[in-house]
């Protein structure tokens, strides 16, 4: 079992790109590096510029490499078609043209990935974490999302990149029943699993048995850890859930509530391959924690058994 622990760019509280406050995606690149990951995501579309040869040349200065993309917007609305599509064409082109990340033995698809994200809701935000105040989507307006997801999944394949579906807190599709029905819906074959244990654990569900229970359908995992106390606050109040992240309910990993013990426990007996990507989001405001947290979380994933690896990579 070979896998590679990198980061990304919501580390630095980058998810909305028209936030005035956030850091020069140079400075995410060094302290990414500086920290100690190989390797990081492109973050959100426009963050990093759309032109693979300037990416490149600062990968390579620091000897760093993309392992996903990121689709993070709206995928209910038939109108936002054109722009999903759009974006999927831009972020693929310059993923699949930068350096390539390692290949694991036993790895189920090379990097890069496409993490494919619902997003864009208010009523849906405000309800992050509580299944039970959450409207699901009548089944019109699932199928098009479904159709939607399954045009992004087409042209990621196209540019030989693994679309991934990623349940997120405030999204569509974030609670059991709603990985379960997509699961359902949209095959192994067209798209993969994404699974965040933060994200998991805030939706109300232990990230152990989720990893678990769609094995077959992981192609790539988000480790996040989550303060116990401040998420007991958070889901007491009518909170969106990036407010929720500026007012610090993800925190290093160990320093929270997840199992990550018994997490390592089951990638070993299931043989996972590949790769994990560490995220604390945050207000980028706060960012100039960003680099201390992450080396903090590191050491302690050193401490539970994840190695830093010498993979012998195929570039």
């Amino acid at each position: 079992m070979t896998i590679t622990i990198t980061t990304a760019p919501c580390c630095w509280g980058v998810d909305d790109i028209t936030n005035l406050n956030l850091p020069d995606w140079r400075q995410v690149l060094d302290e990414a590096a500086a920290a100690g990951y190989g390797g990081l995501e492109l973050g959100p579309c426009g963050y990093m510029p759309l032109d693979a040869g300037t990416v490149s040349a600062e990968l390579r200065r620091r000897d760093l490499y993309v392992v996903a993309g990121t689709i993070f917007d709206n995928l209910v609305d038939p109108a936002n078609r054109k722009g999903l599509e759009h974006q999927t064409r831009q972020i693929c082109a310059v993923i699949a043209a930068l350096p390539k990340p390692p290949l694991a033995p036993g790895q189920r698809f090379p990097a890069p990935y496409l993490t494919v994200m619902d997003w864009g809701h208010e009523a849906r935000d405000y309800a992050a974490g509580h299944s039970d105040r959450a409207a699901r989507l009548d089944d019109a307006a699932w199928r098009g999302m479904v159709a939607n997801i399954r045009a992004i999944a087409r042209i990621a394949r196209d540019h030989g990149v693994r679309a991934v579906i990623h349940p997120h807190a405030g999204g569509h599709i974030e609670f059991a029943d709603e990985i379960a029905r997509i699961t359902r819906d949209i095959s192994a074959a067209e798209a993969g699993l994404c699974l965040d244990t933060g994200h998991t654990f805030y939706a109300g569900m232990d990230p152990v048995a989720v990893l678990e229970a769609y094995w077959d359908r992981l192609d790539y995992i988000h480790f996040k850890d989550i303060d116990a106390a401040r998420y007991s606050a958070v889901m007491a109040r009518r909170i969106r859930f990036f407010d929720a992240c500026a007012e610090g309910v993800m925190c290093p990993i160990g320093d929270g509530c997840i199992d990550y013990p018994a997490i390592k426990a089951l990638l070993n007996r299931r043989g996972y391959a590949g790769f994990i990507t560490v995220e604390q989001e945050r207000d980028p405001l706060n960012a100039g924690g960003s680099l201390a947290d992450l080396r903090k979380s590191r050491r302690y994933l050193e401490t539970v058994g994840f190695a830093r690896p010498a993979l012998e990579a195929t570039r």
